[in-house]
């Protein structure tokens, strides 16, 4: 804890970079548009109350057309038709028998691809360094002698956090027989990212960077580039996993923990391999050919067929006498001349079975498991044994067989080749799919939605960290560029925060492990991920401002998105008596607030100033701090609801009453809204949208749910409830705070467990139009309960519900009564929504957590759980490592317009433009840094201001992050410029959105983008850089399709 509140390096010293940045950049201000930007009195300070949003009318068909094809199977359809029931299928427990007939392959042999490999977690069970030193480099080492012993054994890798570990170690003798292996085609790196990611809870933003960092790597360190995807471990399956591995350059992903009911249905129909499409590509530009793996688990008993008692016994690693054995209770027996015929055609038998579930006479057997081939002998039981199998099967023609161990990529080139995949035909032999595979279940009612919340602090801090890396990176992009031009930037360190930077992308790629950022690793590995944040983060807390004697402050306050802002800034101050000028040095109005000191004691050491800040897109806007006698500053009022109130509450600054709960509701209002709160809990009851004077019952309620009392109980995975939510009770009314402020007011609550406010801005523009509604959560001493915060609203929501995918885009949702409750929750990673034809209510999130819709009107998220026991699932125990953990969301109700019923029914839905600039806004607020006008930095410039303006409303910079130079740590002088489009839908009321940028059909003039920074070359890439396309030339136009991520080398001068 004390780690992650320590203020760190890497942003400071950036920031100080950008103060001299900044500084040299003064000469800039007769640059009419840097003036320009700053100019306007302070009754100017919001944007017209009368502005219409400019969206090109082109741009709104995208949303229209997207949901008007059907691909051959949707996965909404595939959910709808399946009874999900679990019958007893024979040796195949959740399958069915599998028949053949011995001639099938008479014409045509069957080929079989012996894939070896070996999973490795960078932590789970033990950190990652324990891993690497008792595990990981022993594999790797005897990977090197054992392959080149015999030049037909494959083996394939995934995992380029540990794999660059161990490089770092190696001789340059090892390094060249690895180089010389991968050319011959033994070795395959397999997807290549740093990490083998949670697709649930991850967010787009880390999930291209981790990819980046491992491919970047590769390109560095070895020349290669890997074209296939290998995700045997994430708990449950999403589409932007595809689309984003298809525009890195893939052309085959493989997958494996599916709901048991889909394996099963898809082995029936024969759609283990599709063509995965997006669900809004009206062509085909998204599709990547994917292989779903058709059993139980990716270990050896349950992939070489439908027999796990069959296949345990050619898990060599088993024979007698070794530390693991078959639970069949059949070991596997040494081949040799004796028994060599009848354990071929038993794996044969397995083989051919196996092959029937699939459209062409190519197969796949995996043959690994978890940290699998460390000791030199397992390499020689499981390839010495395999060899003899092979080779008995080859030798007998009447077999009509050809068995070969292989890598991941000689399985796809056989099937494409197979499937005549690389000619024209467009009619393929494979079935195309859109959707995704959440929620997973492995067997029986076991959904694996407990980890979608599990470890919510850890969640939480890991988009506060993202949000910090993208603004470092951008910041460092840019002084970099600068301090290249200018003499006195000489003093930048790039090298040494080049070092920072990297380290913090690599503890960042970490964490999106599939066993991290879910939080289904043991506590003590927890905190080594933990500690590794912090070195990569700074505190979480407000930054601390003291007015010492008459020195004045400056208050540098960094926008790290790429449109103009007008947000609210809170920070503290020692005094309560100061004076804010803005860049033009223009006095700016101030709203003061107390620090609390629990619920009802204000503290006296420091108070709140919060203000309207104005500032240019990816831009700093310098404030002055002053100590003023005679502040104008306005301060905020209290009412407080107490049991025993005692009326007046003597404050020598603020005004406090104190007063009876009450059956009278408690209101606020703003110029778009008017909430009423209950007198009694303090929680919000419904909301008056003044635009068409209506109401709307919006009713927030906690509510617990516990595990059941059977033998398998809720673990830091599973979500096992016994029944319904109980509501969150409360003896005593609690303590309700409200706030009555010039820029915000607010309803504080504080219950035993949760400390709730809603907070509504009363400001102009997108601020206003939303609500800020945090929750703070205290759980540790509870027994197998989870906190639940739901929202009922009389919106006609009809079963159907709206989350995100990776803060990417938006997958429909049905809620079925025909699953168990814990199969109706979903991830949520920015926003999940409800509506009707009418309205739309949205709510954004700034943490990962689990979501459902479970009555009409409802949605409702999970906060926190507390669970006393293990899950069975590996971890060994419960999750018990409850922190106080703040969650925050913005609640968003808007009006739809020109909607039809049938569209209900669509498998794609997009957001409305102001939805998502809200969520952009909250998961990349402003970044307040202070420096003392005495700590000898020159003075500095009102506003450092890098882009022209705004970029288009739709498109979002992802990420401007220097390349590595060719040979050693140092930075190059490129960077990579990567850019997101997104897709939304106009069909909402756009007046007085406060939404400062238009949109251009997805153009960008390049030399219209930069201010004082000129493009010296701009050349598309694919996503991770491994790629140019063959026609990559400077452009001087972004051209972008709605919904696409484009990534581009970029060098500035």
């Amino acid at each position: 804890e004390r780690l992650l509140a320590e203020n760190n390096e890497i942003i400071s010293n950036i920031r100080d970079s950008v103060i001299n940045l900044s500084e040299s950049v003064k000469d800039g201000q007769k640059n009419p548009e840097a003036i320009n930007f700053s100019q306007g009195s302070v009754s100017e300070l919001f944007p017209s109350a009368s502005a219409l949003l400019a969206v090109d009318s082109e741009d709104c068909l995208f949303a229209l057309k997207s949901g008007s094809h059907s691909p051959g199977v949707q996965m909404l359809d595939v959910y709808d038709i399946l009874p999900f029931d679990n019958p007893d299928g024979g040796v195949w427990k959740q399958g069915f028998d599998i028949t053949y007939n011995e001639n099938e392959w008479d014409s045509e042999p069957l080929q079989v691809f012996v894939v070896p490999h070996s999973h490795n977690d960078p932590g789970w069970l033990k950190t990652f360094d324990d891993y690497f030193r008792d595990q990981t480099q022993h594999i790797l080492n005897n990977m090197v002698i054992k392959l080149q012993e015999d030049n037909r054994r494959k083996f394939i890798w995934s995992e380029i956090s540990y794999f660059s570990k161990w490089w770092d170690g190696i001789d340059s003798q090892k390094k060249d027989a690895v180089k010389r292996l991968i050319k011959d085609g033994q070795f395959e790196i397999v997807t290549g990212g740093w990490v083998m990611p949670d697709e649930a809870s991850s967010h787009y933003f880390a999930v291209i960077d981790q990819m980046i960092e491992g491919h970047q790597w590769l390109e560095k360190n070895l020349g290669v580039k890997p074209k296939s995807g290998w995700a045997v471990d994430p708990f449950g399956h999403s589409p932007t996993m595809a689309y984003l591995l298809k525009r890195a350059g893939f052309s085959n992903m493989l997958i494996q923990r599916v709901h048991y009911s889909i394996k099963k249905h898809f082995s029936t129909q024969k759609t283990l391999e599709f063509f995965w499409r997006q669900n809004w590509d009206l062509g085909s530009s998204t599709d990547i050919l994917c292989h779903m793996m058709p059993f139980y688990s990716y270990d050896i008993p349950h992939t070489c067929g439908p027999d796990p008692k069959i296949c345990c016994q050619f898990d060599f690693k088993r024979l007698p006498g070794g530390r693991i054995s078959c639970p069949w209770r059949v070991p596997p027996e040494v081949i040799h001349a004796g028994n060599v015929q009848h354990r071929a055609w038993m794996i044969l038998d397995q083989y051919r079975k196996k092959s029937k579930l699939f459209r062409t006479k190519v197969l796949l057997a995996p043959l690994g498991d978890d940290f699998r081939y460390t000791e030199s002998s397992e390499w020689d039981q499981q390839y010495q044994n395999y060899q003899k199998l092979f080779d008995y099967m080859n030798s007998r023609p009447e077999w009509h067989v050809k068995a070969q161990f292989g890598t991941l990529s000689d399985y796809f080139e056989a099937l494409r080749k197979e499937s005549n995949l690389g000619e024209k035909s467009s009619n393929s032999l494979f079935p195309v799919l859109s959707g995704d595979f959440f929620t997973y279940a492995d067997r029986d009612h076991h959904y694996w939605s407990g980890y979608f919340t599990s470890r919510p602090f850890y969640k939480h801090l890991d988009r506060v960290l993202e949000s910090y890396m993208r603004a470092a990176e951008i910041l460092y992009s840019l002084a970099l560029v600068q301090s290249s031009k200018s003499e006195k930037m000489s003093v930048f360190p790039s090298v040494d925060n080049y070092k920072l930077l990297t380290e913090a992308r690599r503890n960042l790629g970490l964490f999106q492990h599939h066993d991290a950022l879910p939080g289904t690793a043991k506590d003590w590995v927890v905190v080594d991920y933990g500690t590794r944040f912090d070195t990569a983060t700074y505190s979480t807390e407000s930054v601390e401002i003291i007015c010492k004697y008459a020195f004045f402050r400056y208050l540098l306050i960094f926008n790290p998105t790429e449109q103009e802002r007008f947000p609210v800034v809170s920070v503290n101050v020692n005094s309560p008596r100061v004076k804010l000028l803005s860049p033009l040095g223009k006095p700016v109005t101030v709203q003061i607030s107390a620090v609390w000191d629990g619920a009802t004691t204000v503290s006296h050491e420091a108070y709140q100033i919060s203000f309207v800040a104005h500032l240019p897109p990816l831009g700093i806007g310098v404030y002055q701090l002053l100590a003023d006698e005679s502040s104008e500053a306005v301060l905020a009022d209290y009412n407080i609801y107490v049991r025993n109130s005692r009326q007046e509450n003597t404050d020598r600054l603020f005004k406090i009453k104190e007063m009876q709960h009450s059956v009278d509701n408690i209101i606020l209002e703003n110029a778009y809204m008017k909430l009423w709160f209950s007198g009694m809990s303090g929680l919000l009851e419904k909301i008056n949208t003044k635009e068409d004077g209506k109401n709307h019952q919006m009713k927030v309620e906690f509510a617990w749910y516990g595990t059941t009392s059977n033998r398998d109980k809720s673990g830091a995975y599973l979500f096992l409830p016994d029944g319904d939510a109980k509501p969150y009770i409360f003896t005593d009314p609690p303590t309700i705070r409200v706030a009555h402020g010039k820029i915000f007011s607010e309803v504080v609550c504080f219950f035993h467990h949760v400390t709730h406010t809603v907070r509504l801005y009363k400001v102009q523009g997108l601020e206003g139009h939303s609500l800020e509604v945090s929750n703070i959560v205290d759980i540790r001493g509870e027994y197998n309960r989870e906190l639940a915060m739901r929202i009922s609203s009389d919106i006609n929501s009809q079963n159907r519900f709206y989350t995100d995918l990776n803060g990417y885009q938006i997958q429909p949702r049905v809620t079925l009564s025909k699953l168990p409750l814990q199969a109706n929750i979903y991830p949520m990673t920015t926003m999940a929504y409800i509506q009707d034809v009418g309205v739309r209510l949205t709510l954004h999130s700034a943490q990962s957590l689990g979501v459902a819709s479970l009555k009409n009107g409802q949605l409702e998220v999970i906060m926190d759980r507390r669970l006393m026991q293990d899950d069975n699932r590996g971890l060994g125990q419960g999750v018990q490592d409850n922190k106080i953990t703040a969650n925050v969301f913005r609640l968003l109700l808007e009006r739809r317009h020109g909607t039809d019923v049938n569209e209900e029914k669509a498998p794609v839905s997009f957001p409305s433009l102001l939805s998502h600039m809200t969520s952009l806004f909250l998961n990349h607020p402003v970044i307040p840094m202070t420096t003392n006008a005495d700590s000898g930095v020159p003075e500095l410039t009102n506003t450092f201001s890098p882009l022209i303006s705004s970029m288009p409303c739709d498109m979002h910079l992802v990420n401007l992050r220097t390349i590595q130079a060719k040979v050693d740590t140092k930075p190059s002088d490129e960077a990579v410029l990567i850019l997101h489009r997104k897709g939304f839908d106009c069909r909402f009321s756009n007046r007085d959105m406060g939404l400062l940028c238009s949109t251009t059909q997805g153009k960008i003039k390049v030399n219209k983008l930069f201010n004082k920074f000129r493009v010296e070359s701009l050349t598309p890439t694919s996503l991770s850089l491994m790629h140019s396309p063959p026609d990559a030339r400077n452009i001087s136009e972004i051209n972008m399709s709605s919904m696409d991520i484009n990534t581009f080398r970029i060098r500035l001068g």
